[in-house]
Parts: structure tokens; sequence; C-alpha cells
């Protein structure tokens, strides 16, 4: 028996997982497309549907509701910038996470406005947030300092990220830059901070 699960790992993904790969994908374009229209709390699990083309039994068969949707997405997002940073020399400096998701929110202003702008509503930036302090939670976490002081770093470096993002995505705000500008901004202000941490 060993021999047949073998070859059935060793076998391409099945047609129904690629139609579980494009019912995902269907239904997030759907909620950003109307996150970018309406904001979060005026986007229901229908609206999603209708948008997607998509049975309200289709939608629940993969996620509880659209919170889980949104966490599906950032998940991929975590994915991408983690593989960025895997294709750095190792020894890596801190905090590089910045560049890649900084580039990427550059890269799709319209999408992050509507995830950290004003009609995001709390659930949106308290999930993007999760994803900023879990990924300085890797940066931190060989340094040999007690657990609170790690994540009291991870917490601070994450809300400075996210207000200079944010600043930096306003059209025409004072903020408004190139992301290498960005990026160079927020680690000259973090550093001291991360510093202070080490030590």
């Amino acid at each position: 028996m060993p021999t047949a699960r073998r070859d059935r790992a060793a076998r391409p993904a099945a047609p129904a997982d690629r139609r579980v790969t494009r019912t995902h994908r269907t239904l997030r374009e759907a909620l950003i497309a109307l996150l970018l229209e309406r904001g979060w709390d005026d986007i229901s699990v229908q609206d999603i549907c209708q948008r997607a083309d998509v049975g309200r039994s289709t939608f629940y068969t993969h996620f509880a509701d659209k919170e889980e949707l949104l966490v599906a997405g950032f998940a991929d997002l975590r994915k991408m910038v983690r593989a960025e940073l895997g294709r750095l020399p190792e020894g890596r400096r801190a905090l590089a996470f910045a560049a890649p998701l900084i580039a990427h929110a550059h890269d799709h202003r319209r999408l992050f406005r509507a995830l950290v702008g004003k009609r995001s509503g709390q659930v949106v930036l308290r999930r993007f947030r999760e994803l900023v302090v879990e990924l300085l939670r890797d940066d931190l976490a060989g340094l040999r300092r007690p657990p609170a002081v790690r994540e009291g770093a991870a917490q601070f470096l994450a809300g400075a990220f996210l207000e200079l993002l944010t600043g930096s995505l306003e059209a025409g705000g004072a903020l408004a830059a190139a992301p290498a500008e960005v990026e160079r901004l927020y680690l000259e202000m973090a550093r001291p901070a991360l510093e202070a941490v080490r030590r």
C-alpha cells in the first residue's frame, strides 16, 4: 500500500484542485472590486457571490464568512513577501520585509488605499496589521530578549510602518514618494527602535 500512496502523491493536481483555486481567485477578485467601490462595512457575502457569479452554498463550502476570504488573500500576500525574503542572501538585514510590501502596495495603490484607507473598516486594518506584526516577529525572533520585549517592538514597528505606508499612498499627500524613498524613511526611523531592543 505505501507504493499506491506514493503514486497518488506524485500525480499532478486533480481538476477539482484547479476548480477550487479558480473559485478562490474569483471570490477574492470580487471582494477586491467591492472594497474599491464601497468599503468593507458595506459588503455582504451575497454581494460577493453576485459579483463573482458564484452561489452562496459554493462560497460557504470554501469560507465561513467574508473575513475568512480576506484572511486567505492576506495569506497569499504573506507568502509572496516571504518568497521575496527567501531570495535574499543568508543573514539578510533586519526589516527587509518592508521593501517588497511597500513595492506591492505602490504597484496596487488603489487596492491598498481601500485596505488601509478610511473606508477599509476596522476588520481589514486589524488583519493587515496582524500580517505586518507577524513579519516583524520573524525578524525579531533571533533576538535574545524576553518575549514581551520582542512583542512590544513588533507592535511598535508595525504601527510606524502602517502609518508611513498609509501616508505614502495618499494622493498628493506630503509623504507621497517612490517606494524606495518610503522604505529608506522607514528604515531610518525604525533602526533606533531596533537598536534599543537589541541592547
